[in-house]
């Protein structure tokens, strides 16, 4: 009888939402660190993205719904590694700094490891996108006392922990949302420095004064939200809410 084999599960899984990355693809994959899966999420990319990812060894998962949050919340529920990670997937984060975040996470001295962006250059980092992360990090401080300075997208938690917080937007606020519900619960959240470099190609949210005001305003009605009750620190995921 032939032995039935089975792939290692991935020591960790980074979430790459992916909206016509192609140019950046290349970059990100190649700095995923050994052991782990890169599970990149097609938004409804037109550039080959996809067939790009797949041909560079990473997991696809499909997202029809547009949405940042969509995009993101796909990737959760497609990992099935103990701690999940996320990063852009425009070659303006080297995913590979993620390594400390995770033994951050591994060691139980954090529930969610946040990276402070550090522009590394003119421009990869606009006015008008920095002016509206730092008045919501002043509302977040306000709402949760938490003293971030920044929101950024990459991060690393333990998967079941995050599906308990039972996210629900699919838009701009799912960062915001992961950590004021993590706030609530009463999580261990940390942030360290990692640099920010120029993104390849336009951005999708924060490229223009628009991009940015309805981002803002998708993070300030997850701001408005009532706190709710604390959700348990063994919380199990119940499904993908929609």
């Amino acid at each position: 009888m032939n032995a039935v084999t089975t792939s290692p599960a991935p020591d960790a899984d980074v979430v790459l939402p992916c909206l016509n990355e192609a140019g950046a693809l290349p970059w990100v994959l190649a700095r995923i660190p050994a052991g782990w899966r890169a599970l990149v999420v097609d938004n409804g990319s037109t550039d080959g993205s996809a067939d790009l990812a797949r041909s560079l060894g990473a997991t696809v998962v499909t997202e029809p719904r547009r949405g940042f949050g969509a995009a993101c919340h796909a990737g959760l529920t497609a990992a099935t590694a103990d701690v999940v990670c996320f990063c852009d997937c425009d070659a303006s984060l080297d995913p590979s700094l993620l390594i400390p975040f995770v033994d951050e996470i591994r060691a139980g001295t954090s529930d969610l490891v946040l990276g402070r962006r550090r522009p590394q250059a003119r421009g990869a980092w606009p006015v008008h996108a920095r002016a509206g992360n730092l008045a919501l990090a002043r509302m977040l401080r306000r709402r949760t006392g938490l003293r971030l300075h920044d929101l950024g997208p990459l991060r690393a938690a333990r998967r079941e922990r995050l599906l308990g917080l039972g996210l629900t937007d699919r838009r701009s606020g799912y960062p915001l949302q992961m950590v004021v519900r993590a706030a609530d619960a009463g999580w261990r959240i940390a942030e360290h420095d990692v640099p920010y470099l120029p993104r390849t190609g336009a951005s999708k949210v924060t490229g223009t004064w628009r991009g940015t005001w309805h981002a803002v305003r998708d993070m300030r009605r997850v701001l408005a939200e009532p706190p709710g009750r604390p959700v348990p620190s063994n919380a199990a995921h119940e499904g993908n809410p929609r």
